[in-house]
């Protein structure tokens, strides 16, 4: 859905940059191919990947070429004089490579004692050098309504020289038996340590790349977990310490358990109240439902279900 002249008018004087020009371009309804081909009618060249970069957070124009480009943008997308330049003079995003504006885990899952306890007997820092730039994410619901398993396909870059590993955590429903759970590394790495805590049904996989990563660069990698140790599940929820980046959530369910409904939801906080809620709509002959994020905003994004 678009967004209206009020709320661009808005985040034109608040900011941050990357919201701005994402909001700019959702209420002129112009794509990226079209933005990119008006901006080389006034001779200015640029990419359409720096163009989606930008509008997610991901990366922030510095050069004096690309500062010349969103001068072009704000003739473009028809905004007033200065409106994109101003936010980025006002330094609301990190440079290329920079470490993004994060959350902790404690304020994305209630479980987040055990997760930090975790990551620091397998000797990392909570922080562990990368943020998201795309990830695609199916979940599987089997017969028996339970989490039988899911898989990502994710795309990170890293804000620290030397990055060489991805610490996933799973998260299962209640009553799940984590050493049950089955890891597995499907892409571009190996897997490395396994912990877990039983009484909050939280496991932690390393994920371990093929190289050592420098600051800005991206690194792309597929993993799973096989799950099904627990009850009916009645939703899937991601947190994101850091923003930024394109989501997909898919959740695909078993023939012989149907949802009678399915809801998006987004969350601030594990506390928050659910908001942008929104039905979706389960296709026929694939039993599916999804969800795309394009800019993700630190915090939780989900889908839940009703079965009866």
């Amino acid at each position: 859905m678009r967004q209206t002249e009020t709320e661009l008018a808005q985040v034109l004087r608040t900011g941050p940059f990357h919201l701005a020009l994402r909001t700019a371009l959702s209420v002129r309804g112009l794509p990226l191919q079209r933005v990119q081909h008006h901006l080389a009618h006034r001779g200015v060249k640029l990419g359409v990947t720096s163009l989606s970069y930008w509008q997610q957070g991901v990366r922030r124009p510095r050069r004096a070429e690309s500062l010349r480009a969103v001068a072009a943008l704000e003739e473009v997308l028809a905004l007033p004089d200065d409106s994109l330049l101003r936010l980025l003079r006002d330094g609301d995003a990190p440079a290329e490579g920079e470490r993004p504006a994060g959350r902790s885990y404690r304020s994305l899952m209630e479980a987040s004692g055990s997760v930090e306890r975790l990551l620091a007997a397998m000797e990392s820092p909570v922080d562990g050098g990368l943020h998201t730039v795309g990830h695609q994410e199916r979940v599987r619901i089997g017969a028996r309504r339970e989490l039988a398993g899911r898989t990502s396909r994710h795309v990170v870059r890293a804000h620290r020289d030397g990055v060489d590993r991805y610490l996933a955590v799973h998260r299962g429903d209640p009553d799940c038996d984590p050493s049950r759970i089955a890891v597995r590394a499907l892409e571009n790495c190996r897997t490395g340590r396994v912990r877990w805590d039983g009484d909050v049904g939280v496991l932690v996989a390393e994920l371990l790349f093929d190289t050592r990563l420098r600051s800005g660069e991206t690194y792309l990698f597929g993993y799973g977990f096989d799950d099904g140790t627990a009850g009916a599940s009645g939703e899937y929820v991601r947190g994101f310490t850091f923003g930024g980046g394109q989501y997909v959530l898919q959740v695909g369910f078993d023939e012989a358990a149907l949802p009678v409904r399915c809801r998006r939801f987004a969350q601030a906080s594990a506390g928050a109240a659910r908001g942008a809620r929104g039905d979706l709509t389960l296709t026929g002959r694939h039993r599916t439902v999804h969800l795309v994020e394009e800019g993700v905003a630190p915090g939780l994004i989900g889908i839940d279900w009703d079965w009866e």
